[in-house]
């Protein structure tokens, strides 16, 4: 087995590194300096725009625990290729948001207090436990990609023994805090607008966290397979789609029939400012998407794919921040819109998680090839001829020199 090399996408490096320096010295004046003094956070209004980002980085980071279950929980074998890069964006996602929520803490130095210090009727302390539990579980799924990088098979053969345990085991962790984000909001039904309050909050936040990850790992399987590089064939890419697609379906009745249930047709179509936010939400992030993905043409195309998939990112987005922003504002009383530090601080994590990615798919074997092999199993996955894959000196090679993606286990089994 040997890494697939990447395209070097140099024209966003000189950006990501501007935008990482900021966003550092836009955390050392929060620390020197305190909330107050640089954001725009107050008592009244005291979650914004870094709650919202901490939301919108678990919702895409559900690629792992979806993708994970799906091949060794459900044994949809065909999807072992993109396994490691699911592991990958949920570890990368669940580490940016810890950074966040240490950025956000009042008390950063206080981060270890659900530790010792239990509240079993706080959905926070919940919330607090999955993400370490997971975090971890993710370190361990993540280890025998490092250990394979330096040969080190033997703790491999260790961790691939315990490994169906510890995957159900993230699975239910993820089901629990990827619903209990919307948990946190059930405490505040006077303040949060109808159109996002509702008892089916924890199931609403359940259903879009899958297809937002889904749609993350289809983009990225989109940017990665430029100038030939098929990670994944048409056809199991367009069965993806039709996961999407189906979410989308099933999160859309459900939400309607709760607004129709609660009377909030007046809200919907009166025209406000909450309304407008709502149904940008909605028609970007699940209406459109998913009247696009109806048609084989579009599952199949790659420029179709990513602009489906790139809408349902984007309306998650919209979702998380409308819920943890726009839904708490008493329009136009009181607004919230956050500091230029609190942007910079976000701007630079998201851009330390591109990097990071990047650098980890560049030099470890997320995507991987095999040395030898043909590609007929790959034609026969989707139904067409393999297309030319270069190599990192551009040279065109033949379809017959590049063998297939590697279906081998995750952990070296």
């Amino acid at each position: 087995m040997k890494a697939l090399r990447l395209p070097h996408l140099t024209g966003w490096r000189p950006i990501a590194i501007t935008l990482i320096l900021a966003g550092a010295l836009a955390a050392v004046a929060r620390f020197t300096l305190g909330l107050g003094a640089t954001t725009n956070l107050s008592d009244e209004f005291p979650w914004g725009l870094w709650i919202g980002f901490d939301f919108l980085g678990i919702g895409l980071a559900a690629s792992g625990f979806t993708i994970v279950a799906a091949v060794h929980l459900f044994h949809a074998d065909e999807y072992e290729p993109i396994v490691r890069p699911a592991i990958l964006t949920a570890f990368i996602g669940y580490l940016l948001v810890v950074l966040v929520l240490i950025i956000d803490l009042g008390r950063p130095d206080h981060f270890w207090h659900p530790l010792v210090m239990w509240n079993p009727h706080s959905v926070m302390c919940e919330i607090s436990w999955c993400l370490m539990l997971y975090t971890t579980v993710l370190s361990l799924e993540f280890a025998p990609i490092i250990l394979e990088k330096f040969h080190i098979h033997s703790p491999i053969k260790w961790i691939h023994a315990v490994s169906l345990p510890f995957m159900i085991f993230g699975v239910l962790l993820s089901t629990l805090h990827q619903s209990s984000f919307g948990s946190l909001y059930l405490i505040v039904p006077n303040r949060l607008h109808a159109l996002w309050y509702t008892p089916l909050l924890p199931v609403l936040f359940f259903i879009s966290c899958i297809a937002s990850g889904l749609s993350m790992i289809v983009l990225e399987l989109l940017i990665f397979s430029r100038d030939g590089r098929p990670f994944l064939p048409t056809r199991l890419r367009a069965n993806l789609a039709k996961g999407i697609a189906l979410t989308l379906a099933v999160y859309f009745v459900v939400r309607i029939q709760d607004l129709l249930s609660r009377g909030g047709l007046r809200d919907m179509t009166t025209l406000t400012y909450y309304s407008v936010a709502f149904w940008a939400e909605l028609l970007i992030g699940f209406v459109i998407p998913f009247a696009l993905l109806l048609f084989e043409r579009v599952r199949t195309s790659h420029a179709g794919l990513y602009a489906a998939s790139l809408m349902v990112v984007l309306g998650f987005a919209f979702n998380r921040m409308n819920t943890a922003i726009t839904g708490l504002e008493q329009y136009p009383s009181q607004t919230y819109f956050p500091s230029i530090i609190e942007i910079f601080i976000m701007l630079g994590v998201t851009a330390c998680g591109f990097c990071a990615f990047s650098f980890i798919a560049e030099y470890l074997p997320i995507f991987r090839v095999e040395e030898s092999g043909n590609s007929h199993h790959q034609e026969a996955l989707s139904g067409e001829q393999e297309p030319l894959v270069e190599s990192p000196e551009c040279e065109e090679l033949r379809p017959s020199q590049v063998g297939p993606i590697s279906h081998a286990p995750l952990h070296g089994g």
